[in-house]
């Protein structure tokens, strides 16, 4: 099954309902979309040890990647402000462990559509 920008947007706004963030009071979803047509979401979790803290990201790709899934497509990120919420240093780099080409990261700006790629986002990112 295809994906429109929007439907994976509305994915990661259905899964911004189940975050755990009772610190910062900022919630944030994501839905992963894998070359091979499946989605995965996830929510940010925190945790009174901040370090512990998972960002919406990183649950939604560890969440593919943990059935088999490596290869992505997009990945839509939205947030509580309603306002366009990059992706953390952390969650860039878990990207562009997978994000190897042109893959998007779509975002939302009250209502607007915004498109990335990791590459722009984490130019010269390390890799091994």
């Amino acid at each position: 099954m295809e994906y429109t920008d929007r439907e994976l947007l509305d994915k990661a706004k259905e899964a911004m309902v189940y975050s755990y963030s009772p610190y910062s009071r900022f919630k944030v979803g994501a839905c992963v979309l894998t070359k091979d047509g499946h989605i995965y979401t996830g929510c940010n979790i925190e945790n009174s040890s901040f370090g512990a803290t998972n960002c919406a990201e990183r649950t939604a790709i560890f969440k593919a990647v943990s059935e088999g899934r490596k290869e992505f497509a997009k990945i839509a990120i939205v947030s509580s402000s309603g306002l366009k919420t990059y992706p953390c240093g952390i969650c860039r780099q878990v990207m562009s462990e997978f994000f190897k080409g042109n893959e998007q990261i779509i975002l939302e700006n009250a209502g607007e559509i915004i498109k990335y790629t990791i590459d722009y986002l984490l130019p010269d990112s390390f890799k091994l």
